[in-house]
């Protein structure tokens, strides 16, 4: 019964986040055909400083077909949309369902609040991983419509990492869901501190690469150096020690 009802909780928001991801990921394979023929043009514009070397580094990306779905796809979209539907994933829960009077109910059922905690973790991280992994292994079976392949080892790597850093998101939105007793403010909190890390992270370079967005979109993993371990790890813990924060949080609650 707390697996269905942590389900009804969180289907919708699943539901639709699947149905976004796997929607970018079939666009992305169709449209780089198009994209292909507009990269002769690229030389042509006299585009000098910063912007002129991220043109150009982009345009270089996007001539092979495994560096646009990364530089395109993976490293924008997928990491922007899966953020977003990390923190949705990881609102809510017995302090939400307080006003309501459901948090009363499901405290009245047999069992501990750290089975029922655990339980709604679990399924907001099982339907996390179905986020992460589905859309990307859909470039290995759709990139030869367009007469091109990606390995499905590339897309179950990324989907990995995607999954790992992404749950620290989730933690986080899980951990502050045990403090507010709203949807809306830890959705807020956990959103507006992933956008602070990602616009703080151009600014420190030597440690971007392992940085939480860095290890999402397997940067590292793309251009040669392999899997991104300390970031995997860090983002490990940190998600650990958001979780297990959380259930002492609701050990101590007075409902």
């Amino acid at each position: 019964m707390l697996w269905y009802k942590a389900w009804l909780e969180t289907r919708w928001r699943f539901v639709i986040g699947l149905v976004l991801l796997v929607f970018s990921a079939a666009v992305a394979v169709i449209a780089y055909p198009r994209l292909v023929k507009l990269l002769p043009l690229v030389p042509t514009v006299e585009v000098s400083g910063e912007l002129g070397r991220r043109i150009k580094e982009a345009a270089d990306l996007m001539r092979d077909y495994r560096g646009y779905v990364w530089s395109q796809w993976v490293r924008q979209s997928m990491t922007q949309l899966l953020t977003l539907f990390a923190v949705l994933l990881g609102t809510g829960g017995l302090l939400s369902q307080t006003p309501r009077g459901g948090a009363m109910f499901t405290l009245s059922l047999p069992v501990s609040r750290n089975r029922v905690l655990a339980v709604r973790a679990a399924t907001g991280l099982a339907e996390l991983l179905a986020l992460a992994f589905v859309p990307p292994l859909l470039f290995p079976m759709l990139s030869p419509a367009v007469g091109e392949t990606y390995g499905i080892g590339d897309a179950l790597v990324h989907g990995a990492c995607l999954f790992i850093a992404g749950a620290v998101v989730f933690s986080l939105a899980f951990l502050l869901s045990t403090v507010f007793t709203d949807v809306w403010r830890p959705a807020l909190i956990a959103g507006c501190a992933a956008t602070v890390l990602g616009i703080c992270e151009p600014f420190f370079p030597d440690l971007a690469r392992y940085s939480l967005f860095a290890t999402m979109d397997g940067e590292v993993y793309f251009r040669g150096g392999g899997l991104p371990w300390l970031g995997l790890l860090a983002s490990t813990a940190a998600s650990v020690a958001m979780l297990y924060t959380a259930t002492r949080n609701i050990a101590r609650q007075d409902f």
